[in-house]
């Protein structure tokens, strides 16, 4: 008997006659903060959603096998039966929402549970101040950035006092500090409550240093174990136990403190050499810099973008770029980096200031036109995507963008591989949606590509080749700018990095000054190996100066 934690015992689902979980089988005892890894596509939402009986109650489909939260047997359960046990946050929490402001949203699932109304008003409060949502707690849901919505979301899943807590990528729409925030949150719920905890995350380099325990599902199968075991037999790891294995440190090491302890001998070997940036996936491809020749092909003045209420969002920006530039767009939620995004496409709210691409603004133009000028991957690349199947998906984008047939989807076919023309574009894996959005995007042939947190659902390798896509677009080029909380994506992208702060430009300059003066947005290795910012370019340094990555140094010293 588990008296507080989560039981799968054999659990086997089967979905289009495909197993997705096959014979799973692990247990967390009460109180237990377990991290979820695995590929994308690997069945980790499947897996959550079957704790609190999502599947297979609404998402159809077979399943066997016995499955326990706090003693009581999920199967045969609905949601709704399983609230008061089981808090459950999505990817999307727009979609989870059936209220239109915060503090309803807070309070609803504790009124269908029938929670005296003073016992409620408590709940929430402290709800409220647990995940730091004092200062919007009477807003529209709608006028929330994405990562307060997501804060908003945990809080509406723990109001009802929950035995356990199932959440599916909770930190992708957060900034580093408000990931921070939301975890620290968590991790005093599993100390000081006895809460379970089970979270899938793409972002391992935020989560791992708060987990007890961790379960890698591929395959449809599940190892269950510490942390460290986990993400060293993982596929998916993120970047310092990718050091760690490539400088052979035992463990590996999975913080930033453990890794340090261990770098003083790996510092020795790289002493003397300039790292040298890797962001393409061909072999001796590098970054490009950009033109200095001719006019710039954006250039932003003043820029204003204002709400009702008196919110603004973007107070004055300057931003000129010229082709071949990779922009990396940064800043904390609501700093309005998506407002700039939409400002300078030409679709979004201006107030004020000029915008000009390749000498013309985008906003004074029609869609189709605009849209040979400037092309917006949004947050959610499904907005961009109506039709039925990828095939009419690429027709429909070559009728707009008025090119030859068959245009997108060769656009298409060298992003990716793979892709069923006759697949519902719903159906694709994260990364396969971003990929069409952005095909459809490019099939105008727009100069200026921004994108707007692509990497959202996305593991380390699909960021990987994103990364190295964008990089083949700016050497062919385009101007890419991409706004991102995604400190490893930006290490791997970005040339240059502007940094947003109540709308206002605090920081612009090459990404390696920028990322390393900030603690906020320093990539793992920065932290570790001061100066350098991937495990690429520490591979390519211990092989261009001949040395083993296991002469590399497995010292004890702290290396602070």
């Amino acid at each position: 008997m588990n008296p507080g934690g989560i039981a799968f015992d054999r659990v086997t689902f089967t979905y289009t006659g495909r197993p997705v979980l096959d014979g799973v089988s692990f247990d967390l005892p009460e109180g237990e903060f377990c991290l979820l890894v695995g590929p994308t596509g690997a069945g980790k939402s499947t897996l959550l959603k079957a704790v609190n009986g999502l599947v297979p109650n609404f998402t159809g489909g077979t399943m066997t096998g016995r499955i326990t939260v706090a003693g009581r047997e999920v199967r045969g359960s609905t949601p709704a039966d399983l609230a008061d046990l089981v808090g459950y946050v999505g990817q999307d929490p727009l979609a989870g929402f059936v209220t239109d402001e915060v503090e309803r949203e807070l309070a609803y699932t504790a009124e269908q549970l029938g929670v005296d109304p003073a016992a409620m008003r408590k709940r929430v409060t402290e709800i409220v101040d647990l995940l730091g949502l004092a200062d919007v707690r009477d807003r529209d849901l709608a006028a929330l950035s994405s990562g307060q919505r997501q804060r908003v979301a945990i809080g509406a899943a723990l109001v009802a006092g929950p035995a356990a807590l199932v959440l599916d990528e909770p930190t992708s729409a957060l900034d580093p500090t408000a990931a921070d925030e939301v975890l620290s949150a968590l991790h005093r719920l599993v100390h000081d409550l006895g809460v379970t905890v089970l979270l899938a995350e793409h972002r391992l380099e935020r989560v791992a240093q708060y987990a007890d325990s961790a379960l890698l599902l591929n395959g449809g199968k599940v190892t269950a174990g510490p942390v460290g075991e986990v993400l060293g037999a993982s596929p998916i790891a993120p970047p310092v136990v990718e050091l760690g294995r490539l400088a052979g440190w035992p463990g590996p090491p999975v913080t930033i403190r453990e890794a340090r302890r261990h770098a003083a001998g790996l510092r020795e070997s790289l002493a003397g050499h300039r790292p040298t940036p890797v962001v393409d996936a061909a072999p001796g491809r590098r970054k490009s810099a950009p033109t200095e020749a001719g006019p710039p092909l954006l250039e932003a003045r003043g820029v204003r973008v204002e709400y009702p209420g008196g919110v603004r969002a973007v107070n004055g920006i300057d931003l000129v770029a010229g082709r071949c530039e990779r922009i990396a767009v940064m800043g904390r939620n609501g700093s309005g980096k998506s407002s700039l995004l939409w400002a300078l496409q030409g679709t979004g709210k201006r107030s004020g200031g000029t915008v000009a691409i390749g000498g013309a603004d985008p906003a004074a133009h029609k869609p189709a036109d605009r849209r040979t000028l400037a092309g917006l991957v949004p947050a959610e690349p499904a907005d961009l995507l109506y039709a039925e199947t990828v095939a009419a998906e690429c027709e429909g984008a070559d009728e707009d963008g008025r090119v030859p047939s068959g245009t997108c989807a060769k656009i298409l076919a060298d992003l990716v591989e793979g892709i069923d023309e006759n697949a519902h574009p719903r159906d694709l894996s994260e990364g396969q949606r971003l990929a069409l959005a952005l095909a459809v995007t490019l099939t105008a042939a727009p100069p200026l590509l921004l994108l707007d947190e692509p990497t959202r659902g996305l593991d380390y390798p699909a960021k990987e080749a994103l990364a190295a896509r964008l990089g083949t677009l700016a050497d062919a080029g385009h101007c890419v700018v991409v706004s991102t909380h995604d400190v490893e994506f930006c290490a791997e992208f970005a040339s240059r990095v502007v940094i947003l702060s109540d709308g206002e430009v605090v920081a612009d300059g090459p990404a390696r000054q920028i990322v390393a003066a900030s603690p906020m947005f320093a990539p793992q290795v920065e932290k570790v190996l001061p100066g350098w910012l991937t495990v690429a370019e520490v591979a390519e340094a211990l092989g261009r100066s001949g040395e083993g990555a296991a002469d590399s140094g497995t010292s004890d010293d702290d290396g602070a």
